[in-house]
């Protein structure tokens, strides 16, 4: 008796494989030479820290914002937001393709600013994106199918781990400029310009707008300034990745610093925003995309060859999100109270890594700790090694990533003692 296989057409072989023993059927082929995919590294660190019984132990690897007490924080503003949407009874039907207009309007005035020249002369094309990682996704298509510069484009290093799959999903092969220095844990601002000045002609470059991920460590004021300059002279094409709009310092306006000093310099540019972080919207999905263009009417041609692309992406995107970040931004109280809210959060970050590098201080180590304060944001590059990492992991139980990154977000003044001591004791 033959073998009966799975994928025959014929209805009496679909029923008698039904009937038909294990050993009888054959083995599919169709996904046979598909390989198992290595684990994801933030999750693998989440699941060990699970598994662990130490009750001083300590998760330092989920980049998602916990108060004082480790727990997950949903902003008064947006509980207020939420309640009011909720009274109004409002229905379920689709946004458009490129989303709620009362969302997107307002997310890109919050990054480029009430008096932009460029949004006044709507030279935008906004659209509302699933957070940041869809805004980067849908530029990434957009880039992919439309760009007729370089067809690379250059990350900084390191980057978010996300960033990579992302544009090479797209068909765009990736490449690295130097940006962080790991023996200062630092800016390495003279080997970032170097390696810019070195970059093709109209190539692409992916920017960290502000809290650099993973890392912390951002360019300054002046710094930024001479950024815009090389672009301008190696006729460079920014993309900036805006995740941390006001959650770095707690002002808004000054954590958008980088993308405005573009703008206000003449650049066409890229934007991708989440709300994810400022507004604790994780799950929600909250995000835009912008092409900022040379005019209005081209900025009308990209809108229109955006939402094709966005159609045959995800058609439409969520509307929960969207609406509660609407109702924030677009009404004044609710906006004060949102903007006190990302100052609690920022503030915490900075006290915590402020505890931090005080109490490795007051243990006598004799390592040099003042990138903690120096870097800014959620995350923070403590210049451990991977075996230090492991060390940490293996006898203190406390979690975080091999590279050495620590999520702030983590870190709470119940626990930073008891940190401190741990990573004094793996950096002897």
């Amino acid at each position: 008796m033959s073998l009966i296989c799975k994928h025959s057409l014929y209805a009496a072989n679909r029923i008698a494989l039904n009937a038909a023993p294990a050993a009888q059927r054959c083995k599919s082929t169709w996904f046979s030479e598909v390989q198992m995919g290595p684990p994801d590294a933030i999750l693998g660190v989440t699941e060990a820290f699970k598994k662990d019984k130490n009750p001083k132990k300590i998760n330092l690897g989920a980049g998602a914002y916990r108060d004082d007490n480790t727990k997950p924080f949903v902003l008064p503003s947006v509980r207020e937001a939420e309640k009011r949407l909720v009274s109004r009874g409002l229905d379920k039907e689709y946004a458009t393709i490129i989303g709620l207009p009362e969302f997107y309007n307002k997310a890109i005035e919050l990054a480029l600013g009430e008096q932009s020249q460029r949004l006044k002369a709507k030279h935008n094309a906004t659209t509302q994106a699933i957070s940041g990682t869809g805004a980067l996704r849908v530029g990434a298509a957009f880039l992919s199918k439309f760009w007729k510069g370089n067809r690379e484009i250059y990350l900084p290093t390191p980057s978010w781990g996300n960033h990579v799959p992302i544009f090479e999903h797209a068909g765009m092969p990736v490449k690295r400029y130097r940006y962080y220095n790991p023996k200062n844990c630092n800016l390495d601002f003279a080997g970032m310009v170097e390696d810019l000045k070195k970059i093709p002609e109209t190539s692409v470059v992916l920017l960290h707008a502000c809290a650099h991920n993973p890392t912390g460590v951002d360019p300054s004021q002046e710094q930024w300034r001479e950024l815009s300059q090389v672009f301008k002279q190696r006729k460079l094409y920014p993309f900036f990745d805006m995740a941390y709009q006001g959650f770095a310092t707690g002002n808004v306006d000054g954590d958008a610093q980088a993308v405005r000093i573009f703008e206000a310099d003449g650049h066409d540019f890229c934007l991708a925003q989440s709300f994810a972080k400022n507004m604790g919207l994780y799950g929600e999905r909250a995000g835009a995309y912008t092409v900022i263009c040379a005019d209005e009417q081209e900025a009308a041609r990209c809108m229109s060859q955006i939402k094709i692309l966005i159609r045959a992406l995800y058609s439409n995107p969520p509307i929960h999100g969207a609406r509660i970040a609407a109702e924030i931004l677009n009404n004044s109280d609710l906006r004060s109270q949102w903007l006190k809210d990302v100052k609690l959060m920022a503030d915490r970050i900075i006290d915590v890594r402020t505890n931090l590098k005080n109490n490795l201080e007051k243990l006598g180590s004799t390592r040099n700790w003042q990138h903690i304060v120096d870097q800014i944001g959620m995350f923070c590059f403590t210049g451990l090694t991977p075996e230090q990492v492991d060390s940490l992991m293996k006898d203190h139980s406390v979690y975080l990533t091999r590279d050495g990154r620590i999520s702030m977000a983590g870190v709470t003044s119940k626990n930073v003692e008891y940190l401190a001591e741990s990573m004094h004791k793996v950096t002897k």
